[in-house]
């Protein structure tokens, strides 16, 4: 009885000094209970942006482009770690199922790849509601391109081919699930014709593909081939937009041969769900900065990458949009695709 009476007494003394030090150190530093003092200066360390994707394509195209700015913003460094595999989902997972919701681990999150995993696999267990998104910085075109000495001169060549080789044309994509994966089957619904698909893993691996003629043609997105393009290095036949692309004002849309598809890839900023408010807001704010300076948006210009800025809560019911969206689409073609 003795022993259990003091280690009680232990117990309920120790817990004392420990609340007393708690509110004397809130009261000391003017925090609000429950912020910690790593939060209170976050970030105070360098920050990891989970890749999902190879090298070469568009999320580190975003990242290469972002990073100096965001950088600037929370004072201090930004490093980029490249996990590519399952259009990716491997990245996704480690930051929904491994990492620490502090901030200091963030992912760059791409649409529709993002929620698609998850819709096509269901062994893929994370989901979108285990996020906190950031921000969408840009949404990026979806374009048809083949390599410079490729025998399609255009987009009716294409076509034309295709009518007549059912099922053979070779098409790279940046990975079953992503966007370019979606654009090529809604294509095929939209046209009545159908290609042989090859993943690869990331839009770069993919337009390289298609310019060393290791496949005939890349579905890819325009921020990602526009230097490409322009350098002859490959050859853009069509573009998936409303309208066509200042930059390559003689690319037709495909809209322009009766084609009514207007698809791309939306990329932003994720964090593990759970990460305090103040953090959130801090990235939040940092992001809506650099939105707003001309040489921030003069280099996205220059990349052919239209600015798409959503942040908190409205890039969150932009992803709930998407995830019901291509929902649809995924079920109104899956059996076709599992036969």
């Amino acid at each position: 009885m003795f022993k259990k009476s003091i280690w009680k007494k232990a117990v309920i003394s120790g817990l004392a000094v420990s609340l007393m030090l708690t509110m004397t150190a809130c009261r000391t530093t003017n925090q609000p209970a429950g912020t910690s003092k790593v939060e209170s200066d976050y970030p105070n360390k360098p920050i990891t942006v989970l890749q999902g994707f190879a090298a070469g394509g568009g999320s580190d195209q975003l990242a290469m482009l972002t990073g100096p700015y965001l950088q600037k913003e929370l004072g201090n460094t930004l490093v980029n770690q490249y996990i590519p595999g399952a259009t990716g989902a491997i990245a996704w997972t480690q930051l929904t199922k491994q990492t620490a919701a502090d901030g200091y681990t963030l992912s760059i999150t791409n649409t529709p790849m993002l929620m698609t995993n998850y819709l096509m696999n269901t062994e893929i267990k994370y989901t979108i509601d285990e996020l906190t998104p950031i921000a969408n910085v840009v949404t990026d075109p979806g374009i048809l391109v083949v390599s410079k000495d490729s025998p399609f001169k255009t987009y009716q060549d294409y076509i034309d081919y295709v009518k007549a080789n059912p099922g053979q044309l070779t098409i790279a994509n940046s990975g079953t699930g992503g966007d370019d994966f979606f654009t090529i089957l809604q294509w095929q619904k939209a046209t009545g014709l159908s290609v042989k698909m090859i993943p690869f893993t990331g839009d770069g691996p993919s337009w390289q593909a298609a310019a060393g003629n290791k496949v005939q043609a890349s579905s890819t997105n325009l921020g990602v081939v526009y230097s490409q393009v322009k350098a002859g290095n490959l050859r853009a036949l069509a573009i998936y937009s409303e309208k066509r692309s200042d930059l390559l004002p003689d690319v037709p849309t495909a809209k322009e041969f009766g084609v009514e598809l207007v698809a791309g890839s939306s990329r932003g900023y994720s964090a593990p769900k759970g990460i305090p408010d103040n953090v959130k807001k801090k990235l939040i704010d940092s992001f809506t900065t650099i939105a707003k300076d001309p040489a921030f948006l003069k280099g996205l210009q220059g990349a052919a990458l239209p600015i798409d800025l959503k942040v908190g809560d409205e890039y969150a019911k932009y992803l709930k949009d998407q995830e019901t969206e291509f929902k649809a689409i995924w079920d109104s073609v899956k059996d076709t695709i599992k036969k």
